[in-house]
């Protein structure tokens, strides 16, 4: 008789020498160190799916917060997370599919893409790879599908669910558009990511058949059966909130209020007026992704995704040395171009609320 092996999890410790293994490995722009980080720790018996989700995951997480505290610029950033990408390649092909999904049925086809306009597709990345080490047949198509390719894609294929990842808010219309594309033509949808709010809120006002926080929870999710389509669900259009045109009104006028706020804050902010080139794109580019995640607030119907998003600004521009009066000066200048908007103006004006609460950040003291 044999003596049988049994492998222990991996201690907290284990995966937290690896987070910092690869991190050093990212921070150096070194490849190799960065793959022998996560295969060093494969051969050493931690599971692929923890590496990919309690290293790879985290440790995307944590550049994602350097790049937007301005430790990192936008060049390191993409190239830490193609380093990432490409450790993730070689993870997965050091590990064999074949294992069948929890409910030991045959496997089952998901699709896995990013919605249109959506080029974070290391989530999605993830979510496949872990699905595959179920043993599900994945198609994965990465970052930016088009709804048409993609619905060309699922009638070309015997694919069963389709799960869809997108993090920013500004691109639920899309998805809503894609979940409603999908859905009439029979399949189901799974959706993940930030843009569907932290407790699914926004996925289910879309009518998405299903939500999921993380990717084990997908794929437990899957595990358990493709969900059922909705028999009535909101499709593109037939969220009553829409009529008022608010929307599609903020939307179209993007180009003119970026313009507008940009030349108001000269007066309501003079630093301003002295901003170099440089400093002026910058604040261009803040200015539009306010108004962009105005547009995504209106959308669903819901102020707090526009005053989660300016606190969130206040910090970043903090953090660049910018002052704090510029963002709630750009609030105001936009509540006044929407004059004939109530819902964009009540939008508005939370955020301003929520900037005021806003804790000050502390004087320097004599010594500091």
């Amino acid at each position: 008789m044999s003596a049988q092996t049994t492998t222990s999890p991996p201690s907290t410790a284990d995966l937290a020498a690896t987070r910092r293994q690869l991190w050093a490995a990212l921070e150096a722009r070194d490849e190799p160190a960065a793959t022998a980080a996560v295969l060093g720790a494969h051969d050493a018996g931690v599971p692929a799916e923890d590496l990919l989700l309690d290293v790879i995951g985290s440790v995307q997480a944590r550049v994602g917060a350097e790049w937007a505290t301005g430790r990192i610029g936008v060049a390191q950033e993409h190239a830490a997370t193609a380093i990432q990408d490409r450790v993730v390649a070689a993870l997965a092909h050091r590990t064999a599919d074949g294992t069948r999904p929890e409910t030991g049925e045959a496997p089952r086809r998901v699709t896995v893409a990013c919605v249109d306009g959506e080029w974070h597709a290391l989530p999605a990345r993830l979510l496949a790879e872990v699905l595959r080490g179920r043993g599900f047949l994945v198609d994965y198509l990465g970052a930016h599908v088009p709804t048409p390719h993609l619905i060309a894609h699922l009638h070309q294929t015997g694919t069963d669910v389709v799960a869809l990842s997108s993090s920013l808010p500004v691109r639920l219309p899309t998805a809503h558009a894609a979940v409603t594309a999908v859905q009439a033509i029979g399949l189901p949808v799974l959706v993940g990511g930030a843009a569907f709010g932290p407790d699914g809120r926004y996925a289910r006002l879309l009518g998405a058949d299903g939500w999921a926080p993380d990717a084990r929870a997908a794929a437990r999710l899957l595990a358990a059966g493709p969900p059922r389509t909705h028999a009535a669900r909101p499709a593109a259009g037939e969220l009553p909130h829409l009529a008022d045109q608010e929307y599609t009104l903020v939307t179209r006028a993007r180009t003119q209020l970026v313009r507008q706020v940009l030349q108001g804050l000269e007066d309501a902010v003079p630093a301003t007026a002295s901003y170099t080139d440089r400093q002026r794109e910058r604040t261009a580019e803040d200015i539009a992704h306010i108004v962009d995640f105005l547009g995504a607030s209106l959308y669903a119907d819901d102020a707090e995704l526009f005053t989660g998003f300016v606190t969130w600004t206040a910090g970043i521009l903090r953090s660049r040395g910018v002052p704090g009066d510029a963002l709630v000066a750009a609030l105001d200048l936009l509540a006044d171009a929407q004059h004939d908007f109530p819902r964009a103006r009540a939008h508005l004006a939370a955020g301003r609320r929520a900037l005021l609460r806003v804790p000050a950040p502390p004087t320097p003291g004599p010594h500091s």
